[in-house]
C-alpha cells in the first residue's frame, strides 16, 4: 500500500509514517518544514497553502509518487495563535482545497481528513455525537477552518464521488510533540516547566478535556486506512479520542508525579479567547465502525510522555542535534 501523508513532519504524521513503515507500506510525506525527528521516510518540502492551479500528478506541478490513499494532516493548528493571526485559518481552507483537487484530478484518490473536536465549539449541552455538532457555537477561526474543511470534503463526496473518512481528534500527545519553539502544546510545555521547577498556569479551574495518547490516535487512523481502502467503512465522520475527561489540574499533577516533584500550579479565572473549556468525546462510532478501543489512560500516557521527553533531551544534549528515537520509547 502507498500512502501520502500531508503534514508529515508533525507529531501525528511522524508517528503514523513510522507505524506504516513498520507494517511494510510505502510512505511519502509533504510538509513545509524539515522533520526534526526522523529521516526514515521520503518527504517533500512544499507549502500547500499557496494558490496552486496545476494538480497533474502532484500539487503545483510538483510530481508526487503514485499513492493509494491520502492522509491529510497539514494545518495551522494552535487555536490561540489563529485568533491572533486569522489569515492562518484561511490558509487551512486553501490547503484542504489543494489536497482535494489533487485527489480529484488524479483518479479520485480516497482521503482521510484530520478534523478536530474544536468543530463542536465550547459545548453548552455536551453533545459530541458526530451528527449533532452545532456550528452556531463556532468558537474560533481555527474551528471555523476545520468546519470549512469538513464541508469541502462532504461536497467533493457528493459532487465527485470522492471517498473519505473524517476523524475529529482531541488533544493528541506523546512522542514527537516537544518542538515548543514551533508550537506550544500544553503537556510538553508542562513537562518542561515542571521539570525545571517553574510554575505552570491553568486558565480555568474546571476546564475538562479529552486527552488522547498518540498510539491510540494512530491505531484509529490505521484502522481507518484499511477499512476505507477495502470499502468496509466509507464516507463517515468519527470522533477519535480516549473518551474520558480530565482537568488540566489533574494532568499537571500527573506530570509532577511522573517527574517525582510537586508542581506549582497557578489558576487564572478567565479562559483565553477561542479556547474550549469542556469536551469529552463520544467514541461509540469509532468502536462500532473501526473496532477501536483506546488502551492508554492519561495516567499511563503521561508516564510515557515524560519518559520520552527525558530520553529525548538526554540524547539531544549528548549529540547536540536531533536524531530519531526508537519507536518503542
Amino acid at each position: 500500500m502507498r500512502i501520502l501523508i500531508t503534514g508529515s513532519s508533525g507529531q501525528i504524521g511522524t508517528n503514523l509514517a513510522l507505524r506504516l513503515l513498520e507494517e511494510g507500506h510505502e510512505v511519502f510525506g509533504v510538509d513545509k518544514r524539515i522533520n526534526p525527528w526522523t529521516d526514515a521516510f521520503r518527504y517533500l518540502l512544499q507549502d500547500l497553502a499557496a494558490p496552486y492551479h496545476d494538480f497533474t500528478g502532484g500539487i503545483g506541478g510538483v510530481p508526487y509518487p503514485p499513492c493509494d490513499i491520502v492522509v491529510h494532516l497539514a494545518a495551522n493548528a494552535k487555536v490561540h495563535e489563529l485568533v491572533e493571526h486569522p489569515h492562518r485559518a484561511l490558509e487551512n481552507i486553501t490547503i484542504t482545497y489543494n489536497v482535494l483537487e489533487y485527489a480529484r484530478q488524479n483518479g479520485g484518490i480516497p482521503i482521510i481528513f484530520s478534523s478536530s473536536r474544536e468543530v463542536y465549539g465550547d459545548i453548552r449541552r455536551y453533545l459530541t455525537e458526530e451528527t449533532h455538532a452545532d456550528f452556531g457555537y463556532t468558537e474560533s477561526p481555527y474551528s471555523a477552518s476545520k468546519i470549512s474543511g469538513e464541508a469541502l470534503i462532504y461536497s467533493y463526496a457528493r459532487c465527485y464521488g470522492l471517498r473519505y473518512l473524517v476523524f475529529r481528534f482531541s488533544n493528541v500527545y506523546g512522542r514527537y510533540d516537544n518542538d515548543l519553539e514551533r508550537m506550544e502544546r500544553v503537556i510538553p510545555l508542562f513537562i518542561k516547566k515542571i521539570s525545571a521547577g517553574e510554575p505552570v498556569t491553568i486558565y480555568g479551574r474546571e476546564k475538562v478535556l479529552d486527552f488522547t495518547y498518540v498510539d491510540d490516535c494512530v491505531e484509529g487512523v490505521v484502522r481507518g486506512i484499511y477499512r476505507l481502502l477495502s470499502g468496509e467503512v466509507v464516507n463517515q465522520t468519527i470522533n477519535l479520542a480516549y473518551g474520558e475527561g480530565n482537568t488540566l489540574i489533574r494532568m499537571a499533577q500527573l506530570v509532577g508525579e511522573a517527574l517525582g516533584v510537586t508542581p506549582e500550579i497557578k489558576i487564572e479565572p478567565s479562559k483565553r479567547v477561542g479556547e474550549v473549556t469542556h469536551y469529552i468525546a463520544n467514541i461509540g462510532r469509532a468502536r462500532q465502525l473501526l473496532g477501536y478501543t483506546p488502551q492508554i489512560s492519561l495516567e499511563e500516557g503521561i508516564k510515557r510522555a515524560v519518559a520520552w521527553n527525558i530520553e529525548w533531551e538526554s540524547r539531544k544534549q549528548r549529540r547536540g542535534l536531533y536524531h530519531s528515537l526508537p519507536n518503542e520509547l
